[in-house]
Order: C-alpha cells, then sequence, then structure tokens
C-alpha cells in the first residue's frame, strides 16, 4: 500500500509538472523497448519504423514538434520497464509512452499509464490481455490469439488432423499454445504433444528432439522475435524435422528473413500465420518496403518495424483531431474507432477493446525468383481478438 501511495504521490508530481509544460511546443514521446540483449534485433527493427514514419511525414504535427526519448530495458524486464515509464513521466515529462516490444514490459509500465493519464502505445507486445491492464493503452501491432486461433482452424482444413505445440514459456507462447489448440481442436483435431521452452533460449536441440522422437503429424512453434526464430530453425535442420515429412506451423517470427536464411532449404513448404508480410502485393506496402529497405542500409522491414510505423501514424492522427492536445483522455478518445490503410492492409481501433482489428495473412514458405520467401496463400479479413470480452 505505502508503495502504490509513493508512486501516486510522485506521478502527480509529475501530472502537475506536465499541466504546466501543455503551452510548449514540443511534444515528448518515451519510446522504451530492449535495445540491448537479446530482443535488441526487434526493437531496432521497431525503432527503425518509427524513424522511417517520421522521416516522411516530418517532426512536426499539430503544431507541436516531436521529440522522442528513448530508453533500453535489456529485457525481457518489467521491474526495469516500470521505473523507466515512471522516470519519463515525472523527470523527462513525456507526454506519450510508446514501444513494447515484449508483453511482460507492457505489463510492467501499464500502472504508470494509468497513474499518469498518459496514452501508451503498445507497438508489439501481443498477449491478449495486455490492453485490458490500462484505461491508455492503446495497441497497433497483433494478438496472439487473433491469428492463433484462426490458423488453428486452418490447419484442420487442410487436412491435419494430429499436431504436437512447442512454444515459449511465457505470456505470448502461452497464448499462441491455447489459442492454435482451440482452432484445432474446435474442428476436430488433437494435439498429440505439448512442451514449453525458455523465454531466451540459446539452443532447442533437445526440445526438437522431443517432437522428432514423438514423429507428430505436424508441429506448432511459437518463438519471439530476435535471436530465437534462427535458433530453433538451425535445431530443425539439425534434426530433420522439415516438410513434407513433417508439416511445420508457425507464427510468423518463425520464418523471419534470418530465420530463412538459418534454415536454408528446410523452410520450404513451412506454413506461418501473422498480420504483416513484406512480400504482400501492394503499392502502399512497396513503398513502405522501399522506403524502409533504402533508409536501413538494404535491410527489410518485418512485423517489428510495422507495429512502429503504425503506431506513429496513430499518434500523429490522434494529435491532429485533438488540435495537438496531448492529455490521455484525449489522445485514447481520437484513437478509439480510427481506421487507416497500412502497408500491411486496412487497420482499425476497436472502440471498445482499444485493440487492432485487421486482415490475417496465412503464408507458405516458397522459392520465387531464386530465394525462398513468404508467399500468401490465404487472407481473414476484418479479424479481431477473439478473447476480449470472453468467459471460461
Amino acid at each position: 500500500m505505502l508503495k502504490r501511495t509513493a508512486v501516486a504521490a510522485v506521478l502527480g508530481l509529475g501530472l502537475a509538472w506536465s499541466a504546466g509544460a501543455m503551452a510548449q511546443d514540443t511534444l515528448k514521446i518515451g519510446v522504451i523497448l530492449p535495445y540491448s540483449g537479446p530482443f535488441a534485433d526487434a526493437a531496432n527493427q521497431l525503432q527503425a519504423g518509427i524513424d522511417l514514419y517520421i522521416a516522411e511525414h516530418g517532426d512536426e504535427v499539430a503544431g507541436r514538434k516531436i521529440e522522442l526519448i528513448k530508453r533500453d530495458t535489456g529485457g525481457p524486464a518489467p521491474d526495469v520497464a516500470r521505473r523507466l515509464a515512471q522516470e519519463l513521466v515525472v523527470r523527462d515529462n513525456v507526454d506519450i509512452l510508446a514501444g513494447f516490444a515484449l508483453t511482460p514490459e507492457a505489463l510492467g509500465a501499464a500502472e504508470i499509464a494509468t497513474e499518469a493519464q498518459k496514452l501508451m502505445v503498445v507497438m508489439n507486445a501481443a498477449t491478449s490481455v495486455v490492453t485490458e491492464q490500462s484505461p491508455y493503452i492503446v495497441r497497433t501491432s497483433v494478438t496472439i490469439p487473433q491469428v492463433n486461433y484462426a490458423f488453428g482452424k486452418w490447419a484442420y482444413e487442410q487436412g491435419i488432423r494430429e499436431a504436437y505445440t512447442l512454444v515459449a514459456d511465457y505470456g505470448p507462447g502461452i497464448d499462441a499454445e491455447a489459442s492454435f489448440a482451440k482452432g484445432f481442436t474446435e474442428m476436430g483435431g488433437t494435439i498429440v504433444g505439448a512442451d514449453r521452452t525458455p523465454v531466451a533460449n540459446p539452443d532447442f536441440s533437445a526440445f526438437v528432439q522431443r517432437v522428432a522422437d514423438a514423429a507428430p503429424e505436424a508441429v506448432y512453434i511459437f518463438v519471439p522475435g530476435g535471436a530465437q526464430p534462427a535458433a530453433i530453425g538451425k535445431a530443425l535442420v539439425d534434426r530433420g524435422l522439415a516438410p513434407p515429412d513433417t508439416k511445420v506451423l508457425g507464427q510468423g517470427e518463425l520464418t523471419h528473413p534470418e530465420a530463412l536464411e538459418s534454415m536454408g532449404e528446410t523452410a520450404r513448404g513451412i506454413f506461418t500465420t501473422f498480420h504483416y508480410t513484406l512480400e504482400r502485393d501492394d503499392p502502399l506496402n512497396k513503398a513502405y518496403v522501399e522506403g524502409y529497405t533504402a533508409a536501413n542500409n538494404g535491410r527489410e522491414p518485418d512485423l517489428f518495424s510495422i507495429g512502429g510505423y503504425d503506431g506513429m501514424h496513430l499518434i500523429y492522427e490522434a494529435l491532429k483531431a485533438t488540435d495537438g492536445d496531448a492529455s490521455g483522455d484525449a489522445l485514447v478518445e481520437a484513437a478509439k474507432g480510427m481506421s487507416w490503410d497500412s502497408p500491411r492492409g486496412p487497420m482499425s481501433i476497436d472502440p471498445e477493446t482499444r485493440d487492432v482489428i485487421q486482415t490475417v495473412y496465412i503464408r507458405e514458405v516458397q522459392e520465387v525468383d531464386g530465394k525462398l520467401q513468404n508467399v500468401i496463400v490465404y487472407e481473414i479479413p476484418d479479424v479481431k481478438d477473439p478473447l476480449h470480452g470472453a468467459t471460461e
């Protein structure tokens, strides 16, 4: 109780100071990401999406000059994220909190957003409950159940009847396991085995060997971004667990470009589901890919960068709607129901849940012009998170 009271008191000082700063032209956005550690690559990709949007649209909106203040969690580190959010609000007087590549860090900072009444834009963290932790959270990335529940149903429709699940042992992985299994078993499929791995796991050999020993018809895999997809890709290669002998299914991180390089031919025929694929044939996406690649030494955008890019779009459009008023309540109200055409496709913010509504893509790794890449084979439009408002 003393801890909560102390936090509220300190934040109260920050709020009073913030009110006096409203007249200033500068608008400060505190970006909290794991710029170092095992998820540094994901953070840097997300940051590059933020930077590209600002480069394309300018660093001033609704009369406010945009200033980014970046803080590194080295995560996953929820306590660090919470402390950094508090420091950004009280010491740096930020108007908006943003970033949050990892669910534990989004959950860690949520209370600060509520106490400080600051808009908090979650640009990647994908566990379903994130937006339920504060009325000031709006998400521009994806939720795990949003893509995986539909994917489980689709897998059964393709003739798969038995599957083994292998997921990272934390919120998103558990969400992925549950939502894929729910969709798959509701259709009549059977989960023949399930295993969980450490979140930052450098070697998946033992886990993949257990899957190989079980000899399932299909394996569903969820690992977070960063170094994990390439690491599990290596284990799949080493253990010979690959299509067509074993159907390999997963969330989009599994066939991230770096993971495809690691797996080589083993990746051919893997099916993944996600909300963004850089190969999507659309003028907006082509322009986005070209701009991103040019700004990042030939590196292509990914699922992390699009969350940052669209997160900045939401911030800019909300500021336009409020005529520069950066109070949390005003910005959240402006964000509710917002819709736009993104490089990923049509998307909107559910006014009831403050979560993203978007198209879910199912992709297969195929060879195109001599290069393995994700090719969209099925689209499911206007998908909401199926767990919001659900009761057990």
